[in-house]
């Protein structure tokens, strides 16, 4: 299968999508988010999260460079490696166990890990178009293809 497209109209868009993109992945797997500052990459993650059940604040992890929600026994850790300097820094926070055992890793500015980050299961890539954004998603495995079958199938 190839990748999908949608035109997203407004930041509920955007929470909408990335609810129903919770929903497919059953909280398991690896997302690459990419665009420029501001494309809504973080807005994406807030509507996933909340969409696996998280009731609480969603914080941008640009600081801390990673954010970890649990609900019940679903694990989703949000990376924003944006003022990451050396992709080894990755290794010496212990990066690896992260993509261990189930959970969902969402990784903005995934080329800043470069070499270090595994293999993404979907590549989610938002862009500016006229008044809203176009999201791109594109499978890197049978995860993503399936991840993407579903949401073409009418999940979204």
């Amino acid at each position: 299968m190839s990748g999908l497209s949608y035109f997203i109209a407004g930041e509920a868009a955007m929470q909408a999508l990335g609810a129903t993109l919770g929903r497919v992945t059953e909280c398991e797997g690896t997302l690459y988010l990419q665009g420029d500052l501001g494309a809504g990459k973080t807005t994406l993650s807030r509507g996933l999260i909340r969409g696996l059940g998280h009731a609480g604040r969603v914080r941008s992890p640009t600081f801390t460079l990673v954010e970890p929600y649990e609900m019940g026994s679903q694990r989703v850790y949000h990376f924003d490696l944006y003022r990451l300097a050396d992709p080894e820094e990755l290794e010496f926070m212990g990066i690896r166990d992260y993509f261990h055992g189930p959970a969902l890793c969402l990784v903005e500015w995934p080329e800043r890990g470069q070499g270090v980050l595994p293999k993404p299961d979907l590549v989610i890539t938002i862009a500016p178009e006229g008044e809203g954004r176009r999201v791109q998603l594109q499978p890197h495995s049978a995860r993503g293809e399936a991840w993407c079958a579903a949401l073409a199938g009418g999940a979204a």
